[in-house]
């Protein structure tokens, strides 16, 4: 019965943890299951800033690309995204207004170039991901 106890104890400071907003928000830096993962944030296209929303059309398009490490292949180390083979994932940046360097922001695609099977859409530095849906 003290086992029980204590398994209930710790379910009962993790549910109100959660209701008050304390407990960590582990579906957001775990890997996620499917293009919609139940429970990953997303974010439409046209709720993108202006730069995401070209950014999007350009990768959409296969370029042009204003930066050389747009393209390069994203790692995905920290396992914030779904996880998939070394190469699925590429990066590409999403300018930001007087910025001097390319900035927090970015779209990280997965699957072929330009009919990419899922991206995402950090605002910084890959902290935090939210699905592109259209």
């Amino acid at each position: 019965m003290a086992g029980f106890a204590a398994v209930k104890s710790v379910l009962t400071s993790t549910l109100l943890a959660a209701a008050i907003g304390l407990a960590p928000q582990a579906q957001a830096r775990g890997p996620m299951d499917g293009p919609a993962a139940a429970g990953a944030a997303t974010v439409r296209v046209a709720e993108l800033p202006r730069q995401g929303q070209e950014t999007y059309a350009r990768i959409r398009q296969g370029g042009p690309f204003p930066y050389d490490k747009d393209g390069a292949v994203f790692g995905n180390r920290e396992r914030r995204l779904p996880v998939h083979r070394r190469g699925y994932y590429r990066e590409y940046t999403v300018p930001t207004p007087g910025s001097r360097d390319r900035g927090a922001r970015r779209i990280v695609c997965g699957g072929p170039p330009r009919t990419p099977d899922s991206c995402f859409y950090t605002a910084d530095h890959y902290a935090s991901f939210r699905q592109i849906v259209e």
